[in-house]
């Protein structure tokens, strides 16, 4: 006899790349999340810029996509319970997992901290794709899961499909981890290598916009800040140091021009805006900057579009991972990851 599906009820925070690009994935994954896991995840709430709207029986998601893709706001999608705000979702519907993907706000975490908060004091669970939350308050969203017995995943926020956080927190127990370095940002990484070989700096940044893979904000990209963010949560939630942003050394790829990126290509070196944590006594020292580096070497060859990272380590020796992501299916399916594991195994925060 077989045994019957599991239920979990999800609402979606945002609605832009990341998340259309779940739902896609969910509609093309249903039937091998009923057959391997037993598990129907149903999207029961969707929020964006202009409102949110509650279907407690399920949202078709084909008709869900269609609608927002012809320029109409969730608020207005028929045949379900109009909201004014994504906080209001997250406040008055009926759901086991928030998922988060809204643009990345460092100033408050707007309207992500808020909509978290409410999901954890619920003692509802989220997966988080958007990094804010996690840099401006990592261990005060920790507490307020543990207090109601909810828990957060968020492998999507650092480099989108890569597992770096759960290889970071899984597989280097009992490591002590000398240096961590890495390409964390495929726009700026994509774009360093369309400016070497002749590119406009505006026409390389276009491309990435027009992939979704560049933040909202792509200064958020050229700037470091988006490697940043993602170094500051590799810090708490792998290295066991509890960073904040303004603990960041951060330097950006706007200052580089075509001429100088080409100079050092001609040497065989690469420019590359690497993340570094060095550990120093108990501590590590935390940069983000533009770094020459060998074209033969790891993080040399980590081109156009891949990410990338190199775990120094003591018993594990050096560990490298890299991913080549063109597009947001890949952080979308992390997201499903994530899910996954909350309902299905357990594990999580």
């Amino acid at each position: 006899m077989e045994t019957e599906l599991k239920v979990a009820n999800l609402i979606l925070i945002g609605f832009g790349a990341v998340h259309q690009n779940f739902v896609r994935v969910l509609m093309v994954k249903r039937g091998l999340l009923a057959e391997r896991y037993r598990l129907e995840l149903r999207v029961v709430g969707v929020a964006d810029s202009g409102g949110a709207t509650y279907q407690p029986a399920g949202f078709n998601l084909k008709a869900l996509l269609e609608h927002k893709l012809s320029g109409s706001s969730i608020y207005a999608f028929p045949g379900g319970r109009p909201l004014p705000d994504a906080l209001s979702l997250a406040q008055a519907s009926e759901y086991g997992l928030l998922l988060e993907a809204s643009p990345v706000n460092l100033s408050d975490g707007e309207p992500a901290m808020a909509c978290i908060q409410a999901a954890l004091s619920r003692g509802r669970s989220a997966v988080l794709a958007n990094k804010a939350p996690l840099v401006l308050d990592y261990s005060g969203l920790h507490d307020l899961a543990q207090a109601n017995d909810a828990r957060l995943a968020f492998s999507a926020t650092v480099c989108g499909g890569l597992p770096v956080l759960n290889v970071g927190q899984r597989d280097l127990l009992g490591a002590t981890l000398h240096k961590v370095e890495g390409i964390f940002n495929s726009t700026t990484n994509y774009m360093l290598a369309r400016m070497a070989a002749g590119e406009a700096y505006e026409a390389a940044l276009a491309e990435a916009q027009r992939r979704g893979v560049a933040e909202t904000n792509p200064a958020l990209d050229v700037e470091g800040w988006d490697t940043a963010n993602k170094l500051v949560i590799i810090a708490n939630a792998v290295l066991g140091f509890a960073a904040k942003l303004e603990d960041v050394e951060v330097e950006g790829i706007t200052k580089l021009g075509q001429r100088q990126l080409a100079e050092v290509q001609d040497a065989g070196n690469v420019y590359k805006l690497i993340a570094t944590a060095d550990r120093v006594g108990q501590h590590y020292r935390l940069s983000v900057k533009p770094r020459q580096v060998s074209a033969n070497s790891f993080l040399g060859g980590i081109s156009q579009w891949q990410m990338g990272i190199h775990f120094h380590t003591d018993i594990y020796e050096d560990i490298y991972l890299k991913i080549d992501e063109r597009e947001p299916t890949a952080t979308a399916a992390a997201m499903l990851r994530d899910a996954v594991h909350l309902v299905v195994r357990s594990t999580g925060f």
